[in-house]
């Protein structure tokens, strides 16, 4: 099939580097016949009629011919580093049916084999399978293992027939960092426009009598440029500089760059670790966290290209592993536009792939008990007329178009109002730099002109870093405030870069400017400002965007004031991992603070969760603190709330008004009639 999109790229003086990405469909192409959305799922796997206790941990490809294959561990007891088989399904019909399981490599004596790992050469149609073989030291009585070598097997005809297998034991040896784990992936890898196959694997020390903090984490890539006749190690991405990065999916960009996504080695509610090779694989830039996928349970995600101008990516979009959910691309994963749940109860591990008529595949765990490991896995098919809702087709493109101006290496020639600039030059930035702003003050500015090439409404969109002195940055276009017309960039935990749609405005032909301006410190105390690119996109379909703030314990945001509030899980509702208590005692007692930053000056309703039970405060005191003074409610948490698909059980405290910025909080204190419960608190903005 055709595609339907173009592209031309092109640079315009000052007005900060701007190139075009054009992705509409014609006249004829929008008027065209789109397919009608279609969704259909199949358990592949299930834990309750299966044969062994668990199935966990997943890869997915598909081959030139259209033949999907699926592969999961096949797990005896419920353990990381207990017995398993690599167990394979196969489908021939795109996915409406599945050859039964079979093992391609069995547990014998107890072994076991984990990360199964697809990587296709789509010139000599030959697919490998990547897995390892965990051992757990005599001493060792938990359930990780403290080492594992890697193997794989190739088939030639689809995955009916395999190769005996082949080791690559000390492939990695020659890293200085002490590693005796060597995991593939999980999932798939991919194969760049050189044809070099390459997948991501992940590596830690040995961990019986090892602390946690000497154990090395890292992951490196393995290619091969022979059609898998011999594999090398590539490069590391960097250790002990940014997010610690673990499982991982690569994804190669037009410009060549190859993008790995991975997950947050120390686990929470986080963004992804992201790094960038301009060569292929061989070296990888410092990592940073990217908030283009979103903040999510720390845990094994899918990345992958759809199609000419489409990334998807797939991910349980909560705290804790609930509701899957699939998301797509149209700026090379810089940012994703839509997204649809495919399933809200619980969700784990996942893969995607794109069969050639554009149909997706999402492998991924589901449903049951254990809140680490799936019940099932299944197989989910659809279409883009259905992930999208009808806003992207393969026979006429999402129609958008995108205008990009860098804000990066155009900032010493942009006017400021005082102050120092620095363009720092790295691949992860999207023209390969940004801009550090030092402002002399407060109130301090640096601003950027822009044009827009017809009337209409359009979307902008900012790409900026969030150091860990970032600063509390207010912008307006042409002297207007936007809808989201102010940031706090102050770094979660560790720098990253984020995305943020500022407005979407009916702007006029011709040029415009946007200014940056420091309102004050950040939420860490900084001032920096830095910045990395404008995005103007004219769309006929809005983006699917969550306008809501939501401060959950121990995350930005959040402050003990007073008191000691003690950790528990003991009873269900709670948001996240987590929930605090705070014994019977008077209202000064103890408190808690969230402080949001809010994006604009709105309306915002105000949520709080905690997880119900009798020995609950009946009056728990929350105070909000507001634009036009303080409000205090107190709820009975005794009664639940109302359960939300991505946990919490919440209450409404009330709308009230909130200006931008850093200018409000909701305070949370003891209370005399009972055991007061600190958890989650939202902030969730009136619909436009």
């Amino acid at each position: 099939m055709t595609n339907p999109f173009s592209r031309r790229t092109f640079t315009i003086g000052l007005a900060a580097g701007a190139a075009v990405t054009a992705l509409p469909g014609s006249a004829s192409a929008t008027t065209a016949r789109t397919a009608e959305p279609f969704f259909a799922e199949t358990t592949l796997w299930d834990s309750v009629v299966g044969p062994l206790a668990n199935y966990h941990v997943h890869g997915l490809c598909v081959l030139p011919d259209d033949t999907i294959l699926a592969a999961t561990e096949g797990r005896h007891d419920v353990c990381d580093a207990g017995p398993h088989d690599i167990l394979l399904r196969r489908s021939t019909d795109k996915g409406a049916t599945w050859a039964p399981s079979t093992a391609v490599v069995a547990s014998v004596d107890g072994q076991c084999w984990s990360n199964p790992t697809f990587v296709v050469d789509r010139v000599t149609r030959e697919v490998f399978l990547f897995y390892g073989l965990a051992v757990r030291l005599p001493e060792n009585t938990t359930c990780s293992a403290d080492s594992s070598t890697m193997f794989f097997v190739s088939s030639k005809d689809s995955g009916v027939t395999w190769s005996e297998p082949t080791s690559l034991a000390g492939v990695f040896d020659h890293f200085p960092y002490g590693w005796a784990m060597h995991g593939p992936g999980p999932g798939h890898g991919i194969q760049l426009d050189t044809g070099r196959l390459l997948l991501s694997v992940s590596h830690r020390t040995i961990i019986t009598g090892v602390p946690a903090a000497d154990r090395n984490p890292g992951v490196c890539s393995l290619y091969s440029d022979d059609h898998g006749r011999t594999w090398q190690a590539g490069g590391v991405v960097p250790l002990g500089v940014g997010p610690t990065l673990g499982e991982a999916r690569l994804v190669q960009r037009h410009d060549g760059s190859v993008v790995i996504n991975g997950r947050y080695g120390a686990g929470g509610n986080k963004q992804r670790g992201v790094s960038v090779s301009t060569d292929r694989g061989l070296t990888w830039a410092v990592p940073s966290l990217d908030g283009g996928t979103g903040a999510f349970n720390a845990v094994d995600a899918s990345l992958t290209r759809h199609s000419r101008d489409r990334v998807m990516f797939s991910k349980p979009d909560a705290p804790m592993r609930w509701n899957m959910t699939v998301t797509m691309s149209y700026d090379e994963a810089y940012s994703f536009r839509y997204s649809r749940v495919v399933n809200p109860l619980r969700s784990y591990y996942s893969d995607l792939a794109a069969l050639s008529d554009g149909t997706i595949i999402l492998l991924y765990g589901c449903e049951g008990d254990i809140p680490s490991a799936p019940r099932k896995v299944n197989a989910a098919r659809f279409n883009l007329e259905w992930l999208t809702q009808g806003r992207d087709s393969m026979r006429t493109g999402p129609c958008l178009s995108e205008r990009t101006f860098d804000l990066g290496a155009t900032a010493p020639h942009a006017r400021r109002s005082g102050g120092t600039v620095t363009v720092v030059r790295e691949p992860m930035a999207r023209h390969g730099a940004r801009a550090v702003y030092t402002p002399d003050a407060v109130g301090g500015y640096i601003e950027y002109p822009f044009t827009v090439d017809r009337d209409g409404d359009q979307e902008l969109w900012l790409r900026y870093f969030r150091p860990v002195a970032g600063g509390l940055v207010t912008i307006t276009v042409d002297g207007n405030a936007l809808r989201t017309s102010s940031v706090d960039s102050t770094a979660d935990v560790v720098d990253g870069y984020d995305v943020v749609l500022l407005d979407r405005q009916r702007l006029r032909r011709g040029r415009h400017t946007i200014r940056f301006t420091l309102a004050g410190a950040g939420r860490g105390g900084g001032q920096l400002i830095s910045l990395d690119e404008l995005s103007v996109v004219t769309a006929r379909a809005e983006p699917d965007v969550r306008e809501e703030i939501t401060i959950d314990t121990g995350e930005q945001g959040y402050q003990v004031l007073s008191g000691t509030w003690k950790s528990s899980t003991g009873v269900a509702g709670y948001y996240g991992s987590n929930y605090l208590t705070q014994s019977t005692g008077p209202v000064d007692a103890a408190a808690v603070r969230y402080t949001p930053s809010i994006p604009g000056d709105d309306s915002y309703e105000v949520l709080v969760s905690y997880s119900a039970d009798p020995n609950r405060a009946s009056a728990a005191p929350y105070t909000v603190h507001h634009a036009d003074g303080a409000t205090t409610v107190t709820v009975n948490q005794k009664v639940r709330g109302v359960p939300e698909t991505r946990g919490g059980e919440w209450v409404s405290l009330g709308t009230f008004t909130f200006r931008a910025g850093i200018s409000g909080y909701v305070d949370l204190t003891a209370s005399p009639t009972g055991v007061v419960i600190a958890d989650a608190v939202r902030f969730r903005r009136r619909v436009q």
